[in-house]
Protein backbone atom coordinates (compact mmCIF):
# COMPACT_ATOMS: atom_id res chain seq x y z
CA UNK A 1 0.00 0.00 0.00
CA UNK A 2 2.81 2.62 0.94
CA UNK A 3 4.35 1.79 -2.58
CA UNK A 4 1.25 2.32 -4.05
CA UNK A 5 0.70 5.32 -2.07
CA UNK A 6 4.31 6.70 -3.42
CA UNK A 7 3.77 6.23 -6.78
CA UNK A 8 0.45 7.97 -6.75
CA UNK A 9 2.18 11.36 -5.34
CA UNK A 10 4.95 10.39 -7.83
CA UNK A 11 2.24 10.23 -10.59
CA UNK A 12 0.69 13.23 -9.43
CA UNK A 13 3.70 15.74 -9.73
CA UNK A 14 4.58 14.33 -13.30
CA UNK A 15 0.91 14.82 -14.73
CA UNK A 16 0.97 18.19 -13.19
CA UNK A 17 3.91 19.25 -14.26
CA UNK A 18 3.82 17.69 -17.72
CA UNK A 19 0.60 19.27 -18.00
CA UNK A 20 1.84 22.72 -17.23
CA UNK A 21 4.04 22.39 -20.36
CA UNK A 22 1.97 20.87 -22.32
CA UNK A 23 -0.55 23.62 -21.71
CA UNK A 24 2.18 26.13 -23.01
CA UNK A 25 2.05 24.36 -26.57
CA UNK A 26 -1.68 23.65 -26.54
CA UNK A 27 -3.05 27.32 -26.03
CA UNK A 28 -6.65 27.35 -28.38
CA UNK A 29 -10.06 27.24 -26.42
CA UNK A 30 -11.03 23.44 -25.17
CA UNK A 31 -7.15 22.48 -25.47
CA UNK A 32 -6.83 22.85 -21.51
CA UNK A 33 -9.60 20.71 -20.87
CA UNK A 34 -8.61 18.06 -23.04
CA UNK A 35 -5.49 18.36 -21.20
CA UNK A 36 -7.75 17.59 -17.67
CA UNK A 37 -9.32 14.84 -19.19
CA UNK A 38 -6.44 13.20 -20.59
CA UNK A 39 -4.56 14.00 -16.84
CA UNK A 40 -7.45 12.30 -15.06
CA UNK A 41 -8.37 8.82 -16.77
CA UNK A 42 -3.92 8.42 -17.20
CA UNK A 43 -3.81 9.16 -13.59
CA UNK A 44 -6.48 6.32 -12.60
CA UNK A 45 -5.27 3.83 -15.33
CA UNK A 46 -1.65 3.93 -13.86
CA UNK A 47 -2.82 3.35 -10.57
CA UNK A 48 -4.88 0.53 -11.31
CA UNK A 49 -1.72 -0.74 -13.60
CA UNK A 50 0.61 -0.20 -10.69
CA UNK A 51 -1.55 -2.00 -8.25
CA UNK A 52 -2.04 -4.86 -10.29
CA UNK A 53 1.64 -5.15 -11.23
CA UNK A 54 2.51 -5.17 -7.23
CA UNK A 55 0.15 -8.11 -6.83
CA UNK A 56 1.87 -10.35 -8.58
CA UNK A 57 5.72 -8.45 -8.63
CA UNK A 58 7.23 -11.89 -6.90
CA UNK A 59 5.98 -14.35 -9.47
CA UNK A 60 4.86 -12.25 -12.99
CA UNK A 61 5.89 -9.32 -13.47
CA UNK A 62 6.62 -9.38 -17.17
CA UNK A 63 3.03 -10.64 -17.94
CA UNK A 64 1.61 -7.89 -15.78
CA UNK A 65 3.68 -5.27 -17.35
CA UNK A 66 2.20 -6.37 -20.59
CA UNK A 67 -1.16 -6.69 -19.38
CA UNK A 68 -0.65 -2.92 -18.27
CA UNK A 69 0.81 -1.84 -21.65
CA UNK A 70 -2.54 -3.79 -23.21
CA UNK A 71 -4.40 -1.57 -20.35
CA UNK A 72 -3.17 1.69 -21.63
CA UNK A 73 -3.68 1.36 -25.24
CA UNK A 74 -7.21 0.46 -24.45
CA UNK A 75 -7.28 3.46 -22.56
CA UNK A 76 -5.66 5.49 -25.76
CA UNK A 77 -8.69 3.95 -27.64
CA UNK A 78 -11.12 4.59 -25.47
CA UNK A 79 -10.42 8.12 -25.73
CA UNK A 80 -9.60 7.90 -29.13
CA UNK A 81 -12.59 6.85 -30.55
CA UNK A 82 -15.23 7.98 -27.61
CA UNK A 83 -14.36 10.69 -24.94
CA UNK A 84 -12.79 12.79 -27.54
CA UNK A 85 -16.08 13.07 -29.57
CA UNK A 86 -18.49 12.02 -26.62
CA UNK A 87 -17.08 14.82 -24.56
CA UNK A 88 -16.15 17.25 -27.38
CA UNK A 89 -12.41 17.61 -26.90
CA UNK A 90 -9.84 18.46 -29.17
CA UNK A 91 -8.27 15.19 -30.86
CA UNK A 92 -4.73 16.58 -30.82
CA UNK A 93 -4.22 17.35 -26.87
CA UNK A 94 -6.34 14.93 -25.56
CA UNK A 95 -4.37 11.80 -27.23
CA UNK A 96 -1.09 13.72 -27.06
CA UNK A 97 -1.11 14.64 -23.58
CA UNK A 98 -2.65 11.06 -22.77
CA UNK A 99 0.20 9.14 -24.29
CA UNK A 100 2.70 11.75 -22.76
CA UNK A 101 1.14 10.83 -19.03
CA UNK A 102 1.12 7.28 -20.05
CA UNK A 103 4.73 7.07 -20.87
CA UNK A 104 6.37 9.61 -18.38
CA UNK A 105 4.53 7.63 -15.24
CA UNK A 106 5.82 3.84 -16.62
CA UNK A 107 9.44 5.21 -16.54
CA UNK A 108 9.16 5.60 -12.96
CA UNK A 109 7.42 2.17 -12.44
CA UNK A 110 10.13 0.23 -12.04
CA UNK A 111 12.02 2.71 -9.27
CA UNK A 112 9.26 2.09 -6.68
CA UNK A 113 9.42 -2.09 -7.71
CA UNK A 114 11.42 -4.69 -5.12
CA UNK A 115 12.95 -7.67 -5.83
Amino acid sequence: MRRLLGFGVLAVAIIALSSLLLGLLFRLPGDARAIRVSAVLALVVQLFAFAMLLLVQRTKVFPAWGLGMLLRLAALAVMAFWLVHGMALRVEPALISLATFFVLTTLVEPLLLRR
